[in-house]
């Protein structure tokens, strides 16, 4: 029975350590201030952590925006794609539909 049956870990020798697959924390804040935390992989693509974060909150994925120093983050961002760091803040935003009468 091979490691990956075994739900062992397995090494990914097409991994480069200067991707930097190591974890990290990263804090969703939402404009009422209320605060989630995850901890991912540097190379885990954030629609990971966004479709997380909207099940948590009980919202539509769709609905919400997520925000990295001001920039809207894409669903192949990554943080290593991004420079985050430990501890950094993602902000995130209702999407507001219309606004002109």
């Amino acid at each position: 029975m091979s490691q990956e049956e075994q739900g062992l870990p397995t090494q990914d020798n097409d991994v480069k350590p200067e991707e930097g697959n190591n974890t990290i924390n990263i804090k969703v804040v939402s404009s009422t201030g209320e605060e989630v935390f995850f901890k991912i992989k540097q190379s885990t693509k954030l629609i990971k952590l966004q479709s997380a974060y909207a099940s948590k909150v009980g919202k539509d994925v769709n609905s919400i925006r997520f925000l990295y120093d001001g920039v809207r983050i894409n669903d192949d961002d990554t943080p290593a794609t991004l420079d985050m760091e430990d501890n950094d803040t993602i902000d995130v935003m209702v999407e507001q539909v219309g606004g002109t009468s």
